[in-house]
């Protein structure tokens, strides 16, 4: 059965292994992911710098091979929704997604527990846009499974 996209969003993310989080961060949000056991699930907690704190339920669904084209639908939950969920198994991934805007561009970039860097570019339905000198990036993960959200939960990194 094809998947519906009318109410997704694609993302055609770039994930990047950089050496340090750039010059230019305008936020920072604590994100903890729990990835639901035996789904395509994501339950997202994200507190920012105010104190806003805003919880989701998520689905990715793959439209190519490999992990950089995706199709994603989020629920906002309330209090009372996401008491009800939070108790189901799951793996946990704790970052710190620091927002920077340089130069024209926004990039989020991932501070995971163990230290290991990752920046996000998402081009959205655009065509993809050449990787930013003042990023360092030291790898290109966006095809690599194991950099996945979902993976990085599942093995316990971080």
């Amino acid at each position: 059965m094809p998947v519906s996209l009318k109410y997704a969003v694609v993302e055609r993310e770039r994930r990047f292994l950089v050496r340090v989080i750039p010059d230019g961060v305008v936020d920072r949000v604590v994100i903890v992911d729990r990835y639901l056991t035996g789904t395509r699930l994501r339950l997202r907690e994200a507190r920012t710098a105010d104190g806003g704190v805003v919880r989701k339920l998520g689905q990715k669904v793959r439209l190519s091979d490999g992990p950089a084209e995706v199709a994603c639908t989020n629920v906002y939950l309330d209090d009372a929704e996401w008491s009800l969920l939070v108790g189901l198994p799951s793996r946990l991934l704790r970052k710190t997604r620091h927002i920077v805007e340089r130069d024209g561009l926004t990039v989020a970039v991932d501070e995971h527990e163990d230290g290991s860097l990752v920046a996000e570019i998402d081009a959205g339905a655009a065509e993809p846009i050449p990787t930013p000198e003042w990023l360092e990036v030291l790898a290109d993960v966006s095809g690599d499974e194991e950099w996945t959200g979902a993976a990085l939960a599942r093995r316990g990194r971080p």
